[in-house]
């Protein structure tokens, strides 16, 4: 079983990488920083377990194209992708969100998940068999200052991403899962305006939970598709 995460360097998609790892998944790590996907890797080590490492920038189309076909090289074919690579800007109410702010946000979190959607699905459809699960916010669902205009309009984006494979890819034995968190103490929150305290953290969802969540997306007979998981703190 070969999968790729991308925004494994921490948070979510380096909770989903340990647990991945030991269900026995053969492993492509993809984000920026090349010294945090070390860390993941090193902290999802197993026997007979292969993870490789590919820093890079999800939001270039050109580069995801060149990722897709190394992992594809190298692992012959891919059964899972988890869009996990995510980021916000500080500057994000309408009022004052820079156009730069706005498109590199963009890149990230839905473009970076088309791209990197693009390049799997057709190893996925010559194998009839894949499964596509995009971490997506509770900002998915419904608007909030706190998540600011450019997060929102990504995250209805991804989730759309998700109705569209499931519409038109199931006759591929193809099917995606939008998973919607509430708050989750990840790093992102950093960029918040007024970065949570460290006790308001400890009262939110923490990444392993949302693995969690991507593991039961993953684990279900092929035959069943969950389209939405939705999951809070309590």
């Amino acid at each position: 079983m070969n999968g790729v995460i991308t925004g494994a360097g921490s948070g979510v998609g380096r909770a989903v990488a340990i647990m991945l790892a030991k269900a026995g998944w053969n492993l492509a790590l993809v984000g920026r920083r090349a010294e945090l996907l070390q860390e993941t890797a090193e902290l999802a080590t197993q026997p007979g377990v292969k993870i490789l490492i590919y820093p890079g920038d999800v939001g270039n189309e050109a580069a995801v194209q060149e990722l897709g076909q190394k992992v594809l090289a190298e692992f012959g074919t891919v059964e899972l992708l988890v869009n996990g690579a995510g980021t916000n800007t500080p500057a994000r109410s309408l009022e004052v969100v820079s156009p730069s702010g706005y498109h590199h946000l963009m890149d990230t979190n839905l473009n970076g998940a088309y791209y990197c959607t693009q390049a799997f699905l057709p190893a996925m459809r010559q194998a009839k068999s894949g499964t596509i699960v995009n971490i997506v916010s509770e900002a998915g669902l419904r608007a909030s200052p706190k998540a600011g205009v450019a997060y929102v309009i990504s995250k209805f984006g991804m989730a759309g991403l998700t109705q569209a494979i499931n519409a038109e890819e199931r006759t591929n034995g193809i099917r995606a899962c939008s998973v919607f968190p509430g708050d989750i103490d990840t790093p992102i929150l950093d960029f918040r305006p007024s970065p949570p305290s460290a006790e308001a953290r400890l009262n939110m969802l923490q990444p392993e939970d949302v693995a969690e969540c991507v593991l039961l997306a993953v684990n279900l007979p092929a035959r069943a598709i969950v389209e939405e998981i939705v999951v809070r703190p309590r």
